[in-house]
């Protein structure tokens, strides 16, 4: 069995709510947070499968098409080329935010549905966001759950750093 590193995408991965970026319904909108490349090329040396799970509701609410979030993606993916980073699987939820599907976090089916895919051992894996639903959908799918950023207060993770890069550094030095 491989180990999953399931991260959320907006506020983990890129900026969200920055002086620069509102949402990412474009390419032109999409920015790598400092450190995420060399966070998740050290996922990937370190034997990690790296996953992104992020809801995207403005799929839903009309504000993007999916094409545009393929786009997004691929932007996503280029650069973390850059770094000699990959990720390994992406899973989308497009429904509205209201929509009660089974897919959007907090509810584990992106997780799951990964995990299946690509034999991952839930247990010895992590869910990384920066918000409650993140954490909920990790401890529902049975993961281990990082919030990174500055929220702990929101939600009960089993482990808080302040970014990406910290979490693949302590991974790292403690060989988990």
């Amino acid at each position: 069995m491989n180990i999953g590193m399931f991260l959320d995408r907006d506020g983990v991965i890129n900026e969200v709510l920055s002086s620069r970026v509102k949402f990412v319904n474009k390419p032109s909108d999409f920015y790598l947070l400092d450190g995420v490349g060399e966070a998740i090329k050290l996922f990937n040396e370190e034997g990690f499968k790296v996953f992104v799970v992020t809801n995207q509701g403005g799929i839903g609410l009309g504000y993007m098409k999916e094409t545009q979030l393929d786009k997004v993606h691929k932007k996503m993916l280029d650069e973390l080329a850059k770094f000699g980073a990959k990720i390994d699987g992406i899973a989308y939820c497009p429904h509205k935010p209201k929509a009660n599907c089974a897919c959007r976090k907090p509810k584990p089916k992106m997780i799951i549905d990964l995990a299946e895919k690509h034999g991952i051992d839930l247990e010895q894996s992590f869910m990384v966001g920066d918000r409650e639903p993140d954490i909920i959908a990790g401890k529902e799918a049975g993961t281990r759950t990082i919030l990174v950023g500055k929220r702990e207060e929101e939600a009960d993770a089993d482990m808080y750093f302040p970014d990406l890069l910290s979490v693949a550094n302590w991974l790292a030095e403690y060989n988990l």
